[in-house]
């Protein structure tokens, strides 16, 4: 999915029912850097929950968790805000997204800090907690799926509950592993 976008075609896929706001140059600009450094954060993160690397390679652990932190705070927050400032779906979405994005900088941060502070048991919730919302870039596509498939409903509609889906069913997940320890 996100190689068709390398074409620029402002007309493929989420883009064209985007068509308001593609004149918008900050949006465009957003959008486009949000959605080709969205894949390096999704595996940077996935690298952070492996036992293997952490214990073998403390040194790709700490890369790989820089390179995380770096794309959520100085890439990946910025633009999702913009794109969450100009969502589909009335007040509803623009307010899913913008939680979404501030509890993501939020945590995110907190996990690096409480790494500079060696307070690993937190920095690991912390972490656990940032990666939820990461992938909510996963869930929320496929809630969209899901619910499409399951009852008839106006792409609007959709949208609103999906923004919602999309990252709440993730966080209560985290917080569920993280109280019963499960990592």
């Amino acid at each position: 999915m996100i190689i068709g976008y390398a074409s620029f075609d402002t007309h493929y896929e989420f883009l064209s029912q985007k068509q308001e706001y593609i004149h918008i140059k900050v949006w465009l600009y957003a959008f486009y850097i949000h959605v080709f450094t969205s894949l390096f954060t999704l595996i940077a993160g996935f690298t952070q929950f492996s036992s293997y690397i952490l214990v073998y390679h403390k040194k790709l652990h700490k890369a790989m968790g820089r390179l995380y932190v770096y794309a959520v705070l100085l890439i990946n927050f910025p633009t999702g805000f913009i794109m969450a400032i100009y969502a589909s779906g009335l007040w509803p979405s623009k307010l899913a997204f913008i939680i979404l994005d501030s509890l993501w900088f939020l945590f995110t941060c907190k996990a690096f800090i409480t790494a500079k502070q060696g307070d690993f048991m937190a920095h690991k919730q912390y972490m656990i907690r940032s990666y939820a919302l990461t992938f909510s870039a996963i869930t929320l596509r496929t809630w969209r799926i899901i619910i499409s498939a399951l009852i008839v409903i106006s792409p609007l509609q959709l949208y609103m509950i999906d923004a919602w889906m999309g990252f709440v069913p993730n966080l209560l997940l985290a917080e569920w592993i993280i109280r019963r320890r499960l990592f």
